[in-house]
């Protein structure tokens, strides 16, 4: 995304940008900028009707820039494109003061947000959003028998850009032969969509994936076929790395990512680095319980204590409409890096982010929220937010009293998980 302009008062907060969105990815960036109740003024079609002295209407559309107060956004992530509701705040000669209207933002389409407070999470959105060395180059392509997912692995999302189902008949006693050739079949679709949806101009590396030998068999396929769309796959055949899933669905993408092989591979890339660090907490959940927590008021009552090494975060707790809710979350990633703790802030539109949207525990969904503790918490058991604040100051065993454990813990937003009774030796 460009920026072409940045006038913000740092004592107050407020101010606006300009930008112009260059990819699809730009829109769900500025989709997490703006919030109810900022400002937007951009280029829009408006339907005006005319009346003549005689008393006839004529209606056209203009072209015309409106500034409008938001009041509902929506995101359409297949078509990439952004809908912004809201009253006209300014007087222009098509719209009155007040009236309704819907501004669509589009690629190449320059507008201006202005925000009443923009805090550290915007500001970084937006200094993400524009660094063109960012941008993610990685595809991946999951699949077993008669079912396939291609997609691009970007830097805040993944993206389906072809999900592949064909029929494939069972292989029967004495003939695979109606087997083979559904296989070719489904083989020769999914390599079409390899090549119609993955830019070998800026993807730097795809993964393919599945159970047994399948992955195996579509690329001795696709490389040795000779026909003239797969031309791109075998001059990039050095690029494609084989690893092994569970399944051809899209969840499996985040599974191969989770793969230390893979990982130190793709090591660069912040969604290995998210993928890893939710595979962390869930290994420390497993053998440190201790030391892992989710829910909101665990995590706000732990920050008190500075006690937060690592706070996995989902981007939906700072779309909030509520302004409160939204100052709480920032302020907490703004105390946890002051501290010098690790915050991973997780898109939800990626795959490690909708697992950490969806965890559920005594069919409780939890919020997004969680972290790995710097030290362990001394005779905790399911006690109330007050009482747990209260024993952390009080105790013996205080945080002061700890040393600190390099590698950590996690907080995740939701109910306490664990009983235990838990002593630093």
């Amino acid at each position: 995304m460009k920026l072409l302009s940045r006038h913000i008062d740092f004592k107050h907060g407020n101010g606006r940008m300009t930008f112009i969105p260059e990819e699809g990815e730009d829109l769900w960036h500025v989709y997490n900028l703006i919030t109810a109740g900022d400002v937007v003024r951009c280029t829009t079609l408006r339907k005006v009707v005319t009346e003549s002295s005689t008393g006839s209407t004529n209606a056209q559309r203009v072209k015309t820039n409106l500034t409008i107060e938001v009041e509902n956004i929506s995101y359409d992530v297949e078509a990439m494109s952004l809908a912004l509701k809201g009253r006209n705040v300014e007087e222009n000669q098509f719209v009155k003061m007040g009236a309704y209207h819907t501004l669509s933002l589009e690629l190449q389409r320059k507008f201006t947000l202005t925000k009443e407070n923009w805090d550290a999470i915007a500001l970084e959105r937006v200094e993400e959003a524009c660094d063109s060395g960012k941008t993610a180059d990685l595809a991946a392509v999951v699949l077993q028998e008669g079912l396939a997912h291609v997609c691009l692995v970007r830097q805040s999302m993944t993206i389906t850009r072809a999900k592949i189902e064909l029929p494939i008949p069972r292989k029967r006693k004495g003939s695979c032969t109606n087997h083979d050739k559904a296989m070719l079949r489904f083989f020769d679709t999914v390599g079409a969509a390899m090549v119609r949806h993955i830019d070998f101009s800026i993807v730097k590396c795809v993964l393919v994936a599945s159970p047994g030998f399948v992955k195996d068999k579509l690329m001795e396929y696709v490389l040795s076929t000779e026909r003239p769309e797969f031309k791109a796959l075998q001059e990039n055949k050095s690029i494609f790395i084989l690893c092994h899933s569970s399944s051809g669905h899209k969840h499996a993408v985040s599974e191969i990512l989770s793969d230390s092989n893979i990982t130190s591979r793709l090591a660069d890339t912040k969604a290995a680095g998210e993928v890893k660090a939710l595979s962390d907490f869930y290994a420390m959940l497993k053998d440190e319980p201790a030391r892992a927590f989710y829910g909101p008021q665990q995590c706000l009552a732990a920050n008190e204590q500075e006690a937060i090494d690592t706070l996995l975060v989902t981007d939906t707790l700072f779309r909030s409409a509520n302004l409160a809710e939204r100052k709480k979350y920032v302020q907490l990633v703004e105390d946890v890096k002051g501290y010098g703790g690790t915050v991973h802030i997780f898109s939800s539109l990626h795959v490690s982010g909708e697992k950490v949207g969806c965890i559920k525990f005594n069919s409780h969904n939890l919020l997004g929220i969680s972290i790995l503790g710097s030290f362990l918490f001394h005779y905790l058991k399911k006690l109330p937010l007050f009482y747990f604040s209260t024993i952390l100051e009080s105790s013996p065993y205080s945080p002061c009293g700890y040393r600190r454990i390099s590698n950590g813990g996690l907080i995740f937003g939701g109910l306490w998980r664990l009983n235990f009774c838990s002593r630093f030796l």
